[in-house]
């Protein structure tokens, strides 16, 4: 009776060491800070995205799995957001060092009318050969993926028909190397600020 005892004292001794050794490695596992806003495990959204590079090949989320992943909706003709966010992006990119290459920037027109994928192909890359630029088939694949990734965007008419501007969502989203989302990036942060948080993304 004794050895059973002892047997099943031993037994929950060795459970409650295997529990404790958890709780220790768990303690010692510090959550990620960030600088930009943390929207790790929030509401799903944003999961993946079905979009043609400039060759006409249909990218999703899947093709940069093993990358950070920036991304961010804009069109080519903006005057101000869209080249201040990729020079920003260019700079981040130096200071990521060799770390850029585990960093894939992607650029969504929300205009697809103007941005043509000879267009995306010259413009997007003109900031760093490894930017992407992306565009929606047609109209009902811009509807859904800034449905699905909570973009606003309007059609704002310019004297001209072709010369309308594109009111539309400034900031950006980060996914890590899994593709998961897990930053908002809010717009001019300073390419410090995402660098820093890139980094950890890719830890």
């Amino acid at each position: 009776m004794s050895m059973n005892l002892s047997k099943l004292s031993f037994r929950v001794a060795r459970i409650l060491m295997v529990s404790l050794l958890g709780l220790t490695v768990l303690a010692c596992s510090p959550k990620a800070s960030f600088k930009n806003v943390d929207i790790t495990g929030g509401k799903a959204f944003g999961n993946d995205f079905s979009l043609l590079d400039p060759d006409g090949n249909v990218r999703t989320m899947a093709d940069f799995k093993g990358k950070a992943v920036v991304m961010f909706f804009g069109y080519t003709q903006c005057p101000d957001i869209c080249p201040t966010t990729l020079t920003e992006m260019q700079h981040v990119m130096t200071l990521l060092g060799p770390q850029a290459d585990k960093v894939q920037v992607l650029f969504v027109t929300v205009d697809p009318d103007r941005d043509t994928a000879a267009i995306l192909k010259q413009y997007v890359p003109a900031f760093d050969p490894r930017f992407l630029g992306l565009r929606p088939a047609d109209e009902a694949a811009l509807e859904k993926v800034t449905k699905d990734f909570k973009i606003y965007y309007k059609k704002v008419p310019g004297t001209s028909p072709n010369s309308y501007t594109m009111d539309h969502t400034a900031g950006s989203y980060a996914f890590d190397p899994e593709g998961h989302l897990r930053l908002y990036i809010k717009h001019a942060q300073g390419p410090e600020t995402l660098a820093q948080d890139l980094k950890e993304l890719l830890k």
